[in-house]
């Protein structure tokens, strides 16, 4: 199993970095969503090398300056990297519609995951799978101005 989650997870930087560069190259018209959500791009800090990370993710609820994202890494039993990083480092920036935002990012309440999870499977019913396939409780992260 460790080589197959190894060998996921290296697929997954490519991806990553093709979405990015395509988003940049077509100032946001191609690749601005994903699965029908806003794409973000997420920067953090690295908790063990300190240097500066990024990846593409979906935002499935805005609200106002309020963005949640979710840490489903694909219903994976393992939290994904970059939530590891902005839980060690929350001063975070997301990339949103060509604008780069200071952020403060912390992991939901149980109350809060409870109240917008709903709202997070209904604009991508994938994230309920990704639930049901891991005993990893997945988490909500919400994103605020800083």
């Amino acid at each position: 199993m460790a080589l197959q989650q190894s060998l996921a997870d290296i697929g997954v930087k490519p991806i990553s970095q093709a979405h990015r560069a395509i988003i940049r190259l077509s100032g946001g018209r191609v690749l601005g969503s994903a699965f029908g959500m806003p794409a973000v791009e997420l920067h953090t800090v690295g908790r063990k090398s300190g240097r500066p990370r990024s990846t593409m993710l979906a935002a499935p609820v805005i609200d106002g300056d309020r963005v949640v994202l979710v840490a489903s890494k694909g219903g994976d039993d393992r939290d994904p990297d970059w939530f590891r990083n902005l839980m060690a480092h929350p001063e975070i920036e997301l990339t949103m519609a060509g604008r780069r935002r200071p952020m403060l990012a912390r992991r939901a309440s149980a109350e809060e995951k409870a109240e917008l999870w709903p709202r997070v499977v209904a604009a991508y019913q994938g994230y309920g799978g990704y639930q049901r396939r891991t005993e990893r409780d997945i988490p909500l992260v919400i994103c605020e101005p800083r």
